[in-house]
């Protein structure tokens, strides 16, 4: 059984003690590649380490997450960082995708203008650079379709496309419905599945195949029966097989569809 974490930060600071273990595992459960989102200029430099010492299973993404633009005066440099390293990536780097990126307004609303410029700005980036993005949304899914659909719409118009993952996903049915039909979205399903009052659940249960891919978001939102410890790639494992319990079929299938749509959206250009 083969699988892909589309979302680890296994270049965290959590992981210098034990990072080529943590590798060792994740290959031992069958995780053949990791997909390693950028957080902001302070994380660059680990990120690309590790995707430049393991380059034939760490794949780089590059962008500005939304939390680094609040109450960051240079949050505006941070991003014509990130376009520099888009058009002139480091010897050796490829970027997969624009990430993370997105808006979040969970810890505060003073920023909303700004975290809007900058994820506008970086999904027309993406864009017009052929790349995928990956999003992160939270508490802020009504802007996120809003955006979405309209640049959608936007990239269209000038010979593009926007596609992507919603990463992290936990919203309902509803929302899974409107985002499925307004373009080529896959959604991120995580260790939160595995929770107990997780909600969702009910929106796996209604996704189609076609659009769910596998992530752990390590060291965070670790799976059951592991939750309240440090997430790692390896863990990814158990997201698979609940995923399948969830939808009545066998973890294999859900490895085979889960990995050829994170490579189709990722790895084949």
């Amino acid at each position: 059984m083969q699988l892909i974490d589309t979302h680890s930060h296994l270049y965290a600071e959590e992981f210098d003690s034990d990072r080529a273990e943590a590798l060792a595992r994740a290959r031992e459960e069958g995780v053949t590649t990791l997909l390693l989102p950028a957080i902001d200029s302070e994380s660059h430099e680990r990120m690309l380490s590790l995707a430049l010492s393991e380059p034939a299973m760490c794949y780089p993404m590059m962008g500005l997450h939304p939390t680094s633009v609040n109450e960051n005066p240079h949050w505006r440099e941070e991003l014509a960082e990130v376009e520099r390293y888009l058009d002139a990536p480091p010897q050796g780097i490829k970027f997969c995708a624009v990430g993370e990126i997105g808006l979040d307004y969970y810890w505060s609303q003073d920023c909303v203008a700004e975290q809007r410029e900058a994820f506008i700005t970086q999904c027309r980036w993406a864009a017009e650079r052929n790349l995928p993005v990956a999003i992160h949304t939270r508490a802020a899914w009504d802007d996120m379709c809003d955006i979405l659909e309209q640049e959608g719409e936007r990239a269209r118009a000038n010979g593009q496309r926007l596609r992507g993952v919603l990463h992290a996903y936990s919203e309902d049915g509803a929302t899974y419905r409107r985002l499925a039909e307004s373009g080529d979205w896959l959604f991120g399903i995580g260790g939160v599945v595995t929770y107990k009052k997780s909600t969702v659940a009910e929106a796996v249960k209604e996704m189609s195949l076609d659009y769910i891919i596998l992530e752990t978001d390590c060291p965070y939102l670790t799976p059951v029966p592991h939750r309240g410890k440090r997430n790692e790639s390896s863990y990814v494992r158990f997201v698979c097989e609940k995923v399948a319990e969830i939808k009545g079929i066998s973890a294999e299938e859900v490895a085979r569809a889960t990995t050829e749509n994170a490579r189709r959206m990722f790895l084949e250009r």
